[in-house]
């Protein structure tokens, strides 16, 4: 039988991983300044720019991970986390769709075909969900559970996420390191780990190339700077427009 750690073992190392680690902010920003460089059109920086950093948070959570000893229990199939509430700004939200229109044909028309199908079965109850009030003590994430709404990306006949690697970050940075039936058992599991501080490297670097090709270049292709930066709202209303 495997043994998990548990909740305490957990906190215990979360408490070592800020004595041992440092997070590289120069990774993120080397991202963007390579990309900056490229003799490439301007969409396919952001896009390219967007996707690495994405890839730097996911690197940086291994990295992590590795310095004081776990390792994360989640596993393919394993899709507790995919009935949480996401909120993405509008520059996200762009940047992610932009990307699904870069997958192979076959790949997004299958996506297209599963939004249309969600939209279709699932409106009444997204237009109550994003209707909450979004306070900061969380309880509208526990009103938004309680209601089982999937993430529009998610096939919930294999449990996979149609866009993992696009994944924002609140679903990246999630992760269980015990016993994986704490996410069956609960709909608020206190034992996960959220790493989502790492959203404060990811979108700095983000926002600081926004802002070198708005001032710079003068073109900021299908991102609508700044104002898309400071447009927030729910993944599963992005998704809808």
């Amino acid at each position: 039988m495997d043994k998990f750690l548990t909740y305490e073992e957990i906190q215990d190392r979360m408490m070592e991983l800020q004595d041992k680690y440092e997070i590289d902010e120069d990774h993120f920003y080397g991202i963007v300044e390579h990309w900056a460089n490229a003799e490439i059109s301007i969409e396919n920086k952001i896009l390219a720019s967007f996707q690495g950093l994405l890839q730097v948070v996911s690197e940086q959570i291994t990295q992590m991970e590795k310095a004081v000893d776990i390792e994360a229990t989640c596993r393919m199939g394993c899709a507790f986390c995919c009935y949480f509430p996401i909120i993405v700004n509008e520059m996200e939200a762009k940047l992610m769709k932009k990307a699904i229109e870069q997958f192979p044909a076959d790949r997004r028309t299958a996506i297209e075909r599963h939004l249309a199908d969600y939209y279709e079965k699932q409106e009444p109850v997204i237009k109550q969900l994003t209707s909450l009030e979004r306070d900061t003590d969380g309880e509208f994430k526990n009103e938004y559970r309680k209601r089982f709404l999937p993430c529009p990306l998610l096939d919930t006949k294999t449990n996979q996420c149609m866009a993992y690697e696009v994944r924002p970050i609140p679903c990246r940075t999630y992760v269980n390191y015990t016993n994986p039936d704490v996410c069956a058992d609960n709909l608020m599991p206190k034992e996960t780990v959220s790493f989502e501080f790492l959203y404060e490297q990811y979108m700095g670097a983000l926002n600081e190339f926004m802002q070198f090709l708005y001032e710079e270049e003068g073109d900021t292709a299908f991102i609508t700077y700044p104002d898309d930066l400071y447009r927030e709202d729910y993944l599963v209303n992005w998704f809808r427009r």
